[in-house]
């Protein structure tokens, strides 16, 4: 799908790629229907497992160094500001570096929200440059701009022949889409318009999208054996970096929700290939991933005596420990990118995926293909109940109730909470690196040995705390309920024409 760098608006993923928030069935049937084209999402009339597009967007754009956010709205859009402000002030102590990245709400009134406020929202921008100069300036819009369609176009348009830093117009509507995952498309749009400039020569770099880039060195000193260097993006980016970002030999990133995007759109506009493969969980999606950088840099060779060498150090050892984790049975609830990824690692160490949960479901991506993660499920013929965007409380521990799995898995710290409190064995997979390569892939296999050989903690807080659900709750048919919930969403969808 061609991506229009000239608009500052950027179509929702459930129009672009068809992603849905409703399902309920199985892997097979997910991944068959995404491939032939006849999946079709359910709605919901109520879900509390989302989040505002506009946090990922900002959020992302925030991590650049030395920027400014300025987002047109209420006060309360700028509620967000707090938690990114801080993490990107610790992620850059932690790298060593400095920022003096600005984020400023326009604190929209009554007023403005009747006559509109360009004029104010310009000098602003005006303002903003002035006392903090920073090397670029987003204006977001919020919810309440896009509501009385507020023309922040035409102000930044203007504007930019008073300012010789880029000015960049950013979409980030909450309502405009029910998929958060929306919100890192819009950040990767607004790089790709208006910060990346056309390549004068290329280098031996990789772009690298990551969140928080905790294992920057050591993948800098694997890449430098296959004479790489590796550009992590965005967190702790400056602007002059990513403005070269088109002369790198090719783009990868550590979730396919997360650098789809960029990454189709370096390809499509300045021949970046993408890397696309399962990712880097594991030892087949490493191997993989590494085998495919190889190949689209002409670097196999060294690659190959690289994975040679640390499979010789880590497979035995990993090997050891499958033999007490087979058999062992999990649910597990994340995104989609991670869902998929980590469900296929667990399959790899012989542990049996019952449910998995995802926030949402990428049907397609930009270049027309299923997600890798899923296609490789369907190759595979690897089967498990799945479902999509029920990862509210109720819904996970009815799940957990029915299944009783030996170990829940979350890169959500608040379902892995009430996972412990039910007596189920949890990890909570924070670190987007925890699974990552040989040495780590050997680490989580040894954290979920170490989860399951002592649960007493899982079990003395489960006599202790007195949950909500009562056992007339757990004693309902939660197939039933899920068949209930599913035929009413489609035949909601079916009088509203989404279904044939």
């Amino acid at each position: 799908m061609a991506l229009n760098l000239n608009s500052s608006n950027v179509a929702t993923r459930e129009n672009r790629i068809g992603s849905i928030t409703g399902y309920i069935g199985n892997l097979k049937d997910l991944a068959e229907k995404s491939e032939c084209g006849t999946l079709r999402g359910c709605g919901r009339c109520f879900s509390q497992s989302s989040t505002c597009l506009s946090s990922c967007g900002l959020g992302q754009l925030s991590a650049i160094r030395d920027v400014a956010i300025i987002h047109h709205g209420p006060s309360g859009c700028s509620a967000a500001s707090a938690g990114s402000y801080y993490l990107d002030k610790v992620m850059a102590k932690k790298r060593g570096v400095t920022t003096s990245t600005v984020y400023v709400g326009t604190d929209m009134n009554e007023q403005d929200t009747i006559f509109g406020s360009t004029n104010k929202l310009r000098e602003i921008i005006l303002e903003v440059n002035r006392r903090y100069k920073p090397k670029a300036i987003f204006v977001s819009s919020s919810c309440a701009t896009g509501i009385i369609g507020e023309d922040i176009d035409s102000v930044v348009d203007e504007v930019k022949e008073e300012i010789d830093v880029p000015v960049v117009a950013v979409h980030c509507e909450g309502f405009k889409s029910r998929i958060w995952a929306t919100g890192f498309d819009i950040a990767d749009h607004a790089v790709l318009s208006a910060i990346v400039q056309p390549p004068k020569q290329k280098r031996n770099t990789i772009n690298f999208k990551n969140f928080y880039e905790s294992a920057r060195p050591e993948i800098i000193e694997m890449f430098k054996k296959f004479d790489l260097e590796p550009v992590f993006l965005y967190c702790n980016s400056t602007v002059e970096e990513l403005s070269h970002i088109s002369e790198s030999l090719a783009t990868t990133c550590i979730c396919g929700t997360l650098g789809n995007y960029l990454g189709n759109g370096l390809e499509e506009k300045y021949g970046v290939p993408y890397v696309r493969s399962i990712n880097q969980c594991g030892i087949i999606g490493f191997e993989t991933w590494l085998r495919e950088i190889g190949r689209v840099t002409g670097r196999s060779e060294k690659i190959e005596a690289y994975i040679q060498e640390q499979r010789a150090i880590y497979i035995p050892q990993l090997e050891e420990i499958k033999k007490e984790l087979k058999g062992l049975r999990a649910v597990i609830g994340m995104g989609p990118g991670y869902t998929f990824e980590v469900s296929r690692v667990l399959n790899e160490l012989g542990i049996e995926v019952v449910w998995a949960l995802a926030w949402h479901y990428d049907k397609k991506y930009e270049n027309g293909d299923v997600p890798p993660s899923m296609k490789y499920l369907l190759d595979n013929d690897i089967n498990f109940e799945a479902s999509v965007s029920d990862q509210q409380n109720y819904e996970v521990m009815n799940v957990l109730h029915k299944y009783k799995p030996d170990l829940y898995l979350s890169r959500h710290p608040g379902s892995t909470v009430w996972a412990i409190k039910n007596g189920t064995t949890a990890v909570y997979v924070a670190d987007e690196y925890m699974i990552f390569g040989y040495k780590h892939t050997l680490e989580f296999a040894k954290t979920i040995l170490d989860s399951i050989r002592n649960r007493s903690f899982e079990q003395n807080l489960a006599k202790r705390v007195k949950l909500p659900y009562t056992d007339w709750w757990y004693e309902q048919n939660v197939d039933k309920f899920f068949e209930e919930n599913k035929n009413s969403d489609t035949a909601g969808a079916k009088a509203a024409g989404g279904v044939k």
